[in-house]
C-alpha cells in the first residue's frame, strides 16, 4: 500500500490538529514529513512520526510552544525552544538567519531545548528559496564512538548545505555512515543491515539492528567522519548552550526531554558581490563537472529524481508502520484507510 503526497499532508494535519497542535505547528510538521519521504529520507519521514507522538503523550514536546530570543546581535541569536515542535522552531530559526544574513551578510542562530526536526535539509532548503545559502548542523544521542573505542558517545551529528542556484544544489548527510533512523527502520520492518555500518555493544561488527542500537554506529571515512562529527557536536553543544555527548537526549528516547542543539547558517551571496555572476560561475562549475563523464551527478541530483518518482507514484507503507498508524487514527477516530492507496 502507499500514501501520495497531498494525502500524506492532510493526514499528518488532521492527527496533529485532534491532538492540539496549532495550525501553524501541523502545517510545519507536515511539510516536513513530506519533504524527508519525497527525497528518500523515509526514516525521517512518516515513519518516524509515531515518535512524535509519543513525545507530545509524554509532554517532551509543548504544544504550546513558542520561541525565547535569549540573546542577539545583529548577526547572532541563541534561542530557546520551549520545548515545541523541532520543525517549528527550527523554521523560525533559520527565517531569523535569513533575515539577519539579508540585513549583514550573515546570519547565525543557534538554538536549544527543542525537538527532532525530521531531515536537516529542508531548512537549508528555506535559506535557497530565499536566494541565500544556508547551513544546518545539530547533534543527537550518542550514536558513534570516539575513533579507537566502542562505547558510542557522538551523535550521528547531520550537515546540510543548500546553495541558490538555477539548479537545485544541496546535500544533506549524517556523519556516519548511516542515520540512526535508517537502524530503526530496518529494526521495525525486520531488516538486516549492510555490513560496515555498526558495532555491537562489546565492539564486534554488527548487522543485527537492535544491536546496533546497543553498540555504536561507525563514522563515514573512519578518522574524517569521526572528526567532523566531533566537531558538530561542539558547535551544537557548548556553543549553543545545549547538551552534548553522554547528556543529549530525546532525539532517539522521545519519553526523555530533549537536549540537543542545533546551528543554523544564512550567508548573502549578494553581499560578496553580483548574485547574478554568482549563480553564473555556480552553475559553470556545475556544468564542468556533468562534463566530466556521462553518469556524474552533483549534490541534489538525486533528491531531484526522487521528489519526481515519489509525487507520480507516492511513498510505500510497510505493514509495521501501516499498523502503527491504524492504531493511531482508530484511537483519534480518523479513517486512515481512506487516505491510503493499493
Amino acid at each position: 500500500m502507499k500514501i501520495m503526497k497531498d494525502n500524506e499532508i492532510a493526514l499528518v494535519k488532521e492527527i496533529l490538529k485532534k491532538l492540539g497542535a496549532s495550525e501553524e505547528d501541523s502545517e510545519l510538521v507536515a511539510e516536513a514529513t513530506i519533504d524527508a519521504d519525497l527525497k528518500g529520507f523515509t526514516s525521517h519521514g512518516l515513519g518516524r512520526f509515531p515518535q512524535y507522538l509519543i513525545s507530545i503523550e509524554s509532554g517532551t514536546i509543548n504544544l504550546k510552544d513558542n520561541i525565547t530570543i535569549e540573546k542577539e546581535t545583529p548577526a547572532i541569536a541563541l534561542i530557546n525552544g520551549n520545548s515545541g515542535f523541532g520543525q517549528a522552531v527550527a523554521y523560525k530559526a533559520m527565517k531569523l538567519a535569513v533575515k539577519k544574513a539579508k540585513e549583514v551578510g550573515i546570519g547565525c542562530v543557534g538554538v536549544h531545548n527543542s525537538n527532532h526536526f525530521g531531515v536537516t535539509g529542508f531548512y537549508s532548503d528555506i535559506a535557497v528559496k530565499e536566494g541565500v545559502i544556508g547551513t544546518v548542523l545539530a547533534n543527537t544521542d550518542p550514536a558513534i564512538a570516539p575513533f579507537g573505542a566502542s562505547e558510542a558517545l557522538i551523535g550521528t551529528n547531520p550537515i546540510a548545505i543548500g546553495i541558490p542556484s538555477d539548479s537545485y544544489i544541496a546535500v544533506d548527510m549524517a556523519t556516519s555512515v548511516t542515520a540512526r533512523g535508517k537502524i530503526l527502520e530496518s529494526k521495525r520492518k525486520g531488516l538486516e543491515l549492510p555490513e560496515g555500518w555498526a558495532l555491537d555493544k562489546d565492539g564486534n561488527p554488527t548487522t543485527d539492528p537492535e544491536a546496533a542500537l546497543e553498540g555504536s554506529i561507525l563514522a563515514f571515512g573512519g578518522f574524517k567522519g569521526y572528526a567532523l562529527a566531533f566537531m558538530i557536536e561542539i558547535l551544537t553543544g557548548p556553543l549553543v548552550n545545549a547538551e552534548y555527548g553522554k547528556g543529549v537526549t530525546g532525539t532517539a528516547s522521545p519519553t526523555k526531554n530533549c537536549t540537543k542543539g542545533d546551528l543554523y547558517i544564512a550567508i548573502d551571496p549578494s553581499k560578496f558581490g553580483s548574485m547574478e555572476d554568482f549563480k553564473a560561475k555556480t552553475t559553470d562549475f556545475c556544468n564542468q563537472a556533468r562534463a566530466a563523464g556521462e553518469n556524474v551527478s552533483i549534490p541534489g541530483d538525486l533528491e531531484v529524481k526522487k521528489i519526481a518518482n515519489a509525487e507520480a507514484n507516492g511513498m510505500e507503507i510497510d505493514e509495521k508502520l501501516y499498523e502503527q498508524l491504524k492504531e493511531i487514527c482508530d484511537d483519534l477516530d480518523i479513517d486512515f484507510d481512506s487516505y491510503l492507496e493499493e
